[in-house]
């Protein structure tokens, strides 16, 4: 048993080396045919070559464009406030959110009852101050005449002194006269004095008067004012925003109750960096009169409204960068302040560059350049700006060349290539294939070559048979054909 088991075990060893060496003599041959056969088929030794897009190296002037991001506002905006208190009595027929109103409407009124009984006690206190004015004045004159009557009082004293001096020294009078005449000229000065004191008195109560007066009249002013101030109108012709007032309701003083917003007077503001602004720059280093174009996507319907820079803010802001500009908007039909639009601005204009995709330049600034023998090299070039998907940029070396449009990391210096068709360019029209006629005998040779290979898919031998079986064959299938079978 032992015997008979080793020998079922040999045989089985045997077999098994048997079918492996078949299997690998199979596989063998197998390789040899099919290395003859791609040497009749003429592949393995042909240089692969790749198929690229180029654009033409074309300098010239550019309009570049610089994009940005910026929002719409209006350039006469106004808070509606109330300068007095009170209740809402009356308001505009349209005085609600998107309302909207002309120059001069009347827009709200206040209860004018406070204002008018201000204005009652001032013109009130305007009747005493003019009372008081009347009779300071007449305290005035008689007081000019007190001095008047003083003074000539004064003079008659003098005048008595002056008499019995003379009568003394004629030895007619006495010395106590004398000194009694002395004595009421001495009395008569002393009354000019104090009547002056009470015209200046009288002055003084005058000037008080007349400041009363004033005082009065500015009240007066105030509570006109005040009264006139019950009444609110619109500045301008415009759109009601934030409104927040409703009639019968109450508003405190300079309580702000809704906005004034003229909707045809719209300006986008945007910001833009430091080196994008020193662009827009002329020079005296004044903002530039460059068209802009604002767009607002809406819904896939894009809304375009022309406009112009006119002006840049004084200051950067704390915690910003760059520069704020202004740009004024013309027709801005469909445009609201608050929209954030895409501002497309037209930049001076760029002698000798090329524009070319920005797929065609790498990391490094260069680019790969088509020679005459159709293979690639590179190119360094300058970049003087980039605009959206292309790029502008300058060589005096590459003018007309053929640049790669889409770099690929198959694609580098050495490699040949086939240009495909070159961007912003009409495709030369291809040439029409090479047609020849076959006789009964080659075309009966080429199918059965074809039916009888059986590497050949179905659909491809039923479509290459269909071609053969025409009047005429193209040439190129031709010359693949018997390629192959290696005529």
């Amino acid at each position: 048993m032992r015997f008979l088991r080793k020998s079922l075990i040999g045989l089985f060893l045997m077999a098994a080396t048997l079918a492996l060496f078949v299997f690998a003599f199979g596989m063998v041959r197998a390789a040899i045919s099919n290395k003859g056969e791609d040497e009749r088929r003429g592949g393995g030794s042909r240089e692969r070559t790749f198929a690229v897009n180029a654009v033409s190296f074309v300098p010239g002037t550019q309009t570049p464009i610089l994009r940005v991001y910026g929002e719409v506002q209006s350039q006469r905006s106004l808070d509606i406030r109330a300068a007095v208190g009170g209740t809402v009595i009356e308001l505009h027929p349209d005085f609600q959110n998107g309302g909207q109103v002309n120059k001069g409407e009347i827009l709200l009124r206040i209860d004018p009852s406070n204002a008018k009984t201000d204005l009652a006690l001032v013109k009130a206190d305007m009747a005493d101050a003019k009372a008081d004015l009347l009779e300071a004045t007449r305290s005035l004159d008689l007081a000019n005449d007190e001095v008047n009557a003083a003074s000539e009082q004064s003079d008659l004293r003098l005048k008595m002194l002056q008499r019995q001096k003379n009568l003394v020294s004629r030895g007619v009078g006495t010395e106590a006269s004398v000194e009694s005449a002395e004595l009421a000229a001495s009395s008569a000065k002393q009354a000019i004095l104090s009547r002056r004191q009470a015209l200046q008195t009288a002055e003084a109560r005058l000037n008080q008067s007349i400041a009363r007066v004033t005082r009065v009249e500015i009240s007066i002013a105030e509570a006109e004012r005040n009264l006139r101030d019950t009444v609110l109108r619109a500045s301008f012709s415009g759109a009601l925003a934030n409104v927040a007032v409703v009639q019968g309701g109450s508003i405190a003083n300079n309580e702000r109750v809704g906005q004034l917003v003229d909707p045809s007077a719209l300006e986008v503001a945007f910001r833009v960096s430091t080196s994008q602004h020193s662009r827009l720059l002329n020079d005296d280093g004044q903002v530039i009169d460059a068209q802009i174009t604002a767009n607002l996507d809406v819904l896939g319907a894009e809304i375009a409204i022309q406009g112009k820079l006119t002006r840049e803010a004084a200051l950067v802001g704390e915690g910003l960068t760059g520069r704020l500009l202004f740009a004024s908007l013309s027709n801005a039909k469909g445009l609201r302040p608050g929209d954030f639009v895409t501002v497309d601005i037209v930049e001076p204009d760029i002698n000798w560059v090329a524009r070319l995709p920005s797929s065609a330049l790498n990391g490094n600034n260069r680019v790969l350049v088509v020679g005459e023998d159709d293979r690639l090299r590179e190119a360094d070039v300058t970049l003087v700006r980039r605009q959206g998907d292309d790029v502008l940029v300058r060589s005096r070396e590459l003018s007309n060349a053929n640049i790669v449009a889409e770099r690929t990391p198959l694609l580098g210096a050495g490699i040949k290539v086939r240009i495909l068709s070159a961007q912003g360019e009409i495709a030369a029209e291809p040439k029409a294939p090479q047609m020849v006629k076959l006789d009964p005998e080659r075309r009966a040779k080429l199918i059965a070559f074809i039916e009888g290979n059986k590497w050949i898919p179905k659909a491809a031998k039923e479509r290459t048979i269909g071609q053969l079986t025409k009047t005429e064959v193209p040439q190129k299938l031709l010359d693949r054909l018997e390629s192959r079978m290696g005529e």
